[in-house]
C-alpha cells in the first residue's frame, strides 16, 4: 500500500525526516524562532477613560514594533518581545482582575495602568506575584509610597508636577505684572483630582494667590453649566482645571459659550490641555490655555519621527503615546541587561537603571523607592491650534503668551 497507517504518503514521511533532521541539526535556529518575552500592555480600552487608554496601547504596540525591528532582545539571542493586551474597563477592579489573567498567561512585566485608582489597584496585584510594573501615569504619590518593590513610575508625580506647576506660575506672573492675584479649583473627585487639590490649596496661598474656591465635578460628567456658572459668579483671575479629557472640553466649551473671560487658565496635569485632539475639534476653546503635564521633547528626532507616524495613521499623538511608548523601551533595555526574562532580575534591572533612550524631556532614568527622579513635567500652551512648549527654556519651542489678550 502507498499509504502508511498515519494517512500520509511515504514522500509525506520522508519531507517530516529531513525536517526532523534538521530540527535536530540546527535546534539554535527553532530556540531563536520560539523565543519571545510576554509584556502585558495594561490600559483603561473602554469606559470613560478609553480615549486615553488607547493612545497609551499605541505608543506600547509601536515601541514594541520598533525594538522587535532593531533585532529585538539581544542578550536573548535576538528575542522578540509579544504584547498581551489588557483591558481595565477604566475601573481599579478591572485593572486588579487584568493582572491576574496577565500573571496566569506568564508576562514577565507589566507597562501602563494611565489612571490613578487603576494604577494603585494594579500595582498592588502585581506585587502579589513579584511581577515587575511600570507605571505610565498614574500620578498619585501613594502609588510609590507603599514600598512596593515591583512598582515603578516612569512619568513624575503630584508632588513633582505641582511644585513645577507653581514655580512656572509665579514666573508668567511676575513677567506680566502680577495680574494674578484670584484662583478658583476646578478639579474630578477622584483620587487624582482631590489628591492635587489638596496640595494646591496648601500651596498657592504661599506663593501669594488667594483661593476663592474650589469645585469638584464627578467623572465622567455630562453638564458642566453649574461649574461654569460658579466660575462665573465668583470672577476668579485664574482657572487652575484639574480633570480627564471630557471633562475639561465640556468646560472649556461651555465657559466659551457663557463668554466667561478670566484672565487666564492654568491647567495642572489635564486630560485635554495637552491634547491635539482638543486643539484640533475645538481651537477656539483651546487657545491660550496653559497646561503642566507630561510631553515629550519637541527636539528629540525620534519622538518627531513618532509623531509623524502616528500623525500619518490619522490618530493624535497623546502624552499617553510618548510616554508609553518610552516606558516599553524602558523595560525593553531593562530586559536587555537582565539577559533574562525573569521577573526578579527584570526588578534587579530597573532598580539600577540610567536609561537615557527615552523621548521625554527628562534626564537619565533613575528609581528612588520607585520613583522616577529623572522625570519632570513642562508647561505647554495651545498657540494658532498647535501645542507648544513654554517652559523649560532649554525644551522651549514658543514664548508665552500670558495674560490672555483681551
Amino acid at each position: 500500500m502507498d499509504k502508511l497507517i498515519s494517512g500520509l504518503t511515504r514522500r509525506d514521511a520522508l519531507k517530516a525526516g529531513v525536517a526532523l533532521a534538521g530540527a535536530v541539526a540546527a535546534p539554535g535556529v527553532l530556540r531563536a524562532q520560539a523565543a519571545s518575552v510576554k509584556v502585558g500592555v495594561l490600559q483603561p480600552l473602554t469606559g470613560a477613560l478609553a480615549f486615553d487608554g488607547q493612545a497609551g496601547q499605541l505608543g506600547a504596540e509601536l515601541a514594541i514594533k520598533a525594538i522587535n525591528a532593531a533585532g529585538g532582545i539581544k542578550s536573548l539571542g535576538g528575542a522578540k518581545l509579544e504584547a498581551v493586551i489588557a483591558d481595565a474597563r477604566s475601573t481599579p477592579e478591572g485593572g486588579s482582575s487584568e493582572v491576574e489573567r496577565l500573571a496566569a498567561e506568564n508576562v514577565s512585566a507589566i507597562v501602563g495602568g494611565f489612571a490613578s485608582p487603576i494604577c494603585l489597584a494594579a500595582t498592588q496585584a502585581a506585587s502579589r506575584y513579584d511581577l515587575p510594573y511600570i507605571v505610565d501615569v498614574g500620578v498619585n504619590d501613594q502609588i510609590v509610597s507603599r514600598g512596593l518593590k515591583n512598582t515603578f513610575r516612569f512619568a513624575p508625580g503630584s508632588s513633582i508636577v505641582s511644585a513645577q506647576a507653581l514655580d512656572n506660575l509665579v514666573k508668567l506672573n511676575d513677567a506680566a505684572g502680577k495680574p494674578i492675584k484670584t484662583v478658583l479649583l476646578v478639579h474630578e473627585d477622584g483620587l487624582f483630582g482631590s489628591g492635587l487639590a489638596k496640595l494646591l490649596q496648601a500651596e498657592l496661598p504661599k506663593r501669594g494667590f488667594e483661593v476663592i474656591d474650589t469645585i469638584a465635578h464627578p467623572t465622567p460628567a455630562r453638564d458642566m453649566s453649574n461649574v461654569a456658572l460658579q466660575i462665573k459668579a465668583k470672577n476668579p483671575d485664574l482657572v487652575i482645571p484639574s480633570s480627564y479629557y471630557g471633562e475639561f472640553v465640556l468646560l472649556a466649551r461651555t465657559m466659551q459659550q457663557q463668554r466667561i473671560k478670566p484672565k487666564g487658565v492654568y491647567a495642572v496635569l489635564n486630560g485635554a490641555a495637552s491634547n491635539y485632539r482638543f486643539v484640533k475639534e475645538f481651537p477656539d476653546a483651546a487657545q491660550y490655555v496653559i497646561d503642566t503635564n507630561h510631553w515629550y521633547d519637541p527636539r528629540n528626532e525620534v519622538a518627531i519621527a513618532l509623531k509623524k507616524e502616528v500623525d500619518g495613521m490619522g490618530k493624535f499623538f497623546t502624552y499617553n503615546v510618548a510616554l508609553n511608548y518610552s516606558a516599553m523601551l524602558l523595560l525593553a533595555d531593562a530586559i536587555e541587561r537582565a539577559g533574562s526574562a525573569d521577573r526578579a532580575k527584570i526588578i534587579a534591572a530597573l532598580e539600577t537603571s540610567s536609561f537615557d533612550k527615552h523621548i521625554m524631556p527628562y534626564g537619565p532614568t533613575k528609581f528612588v523607592n520607585g520613583q522616577n527622579t529623572g522625570a519632570a513635567p513642562v508647561n505647554t500652551q495651545v498657540q494658532g491650534g498647535d501645542i507648544k512648549v513654554i517652559f523649560p527654556e532649554k525644551f522651549a519651542d514658543a514664548k508665552p503668551v500670558f495674560p490672555i489678550p483681551a
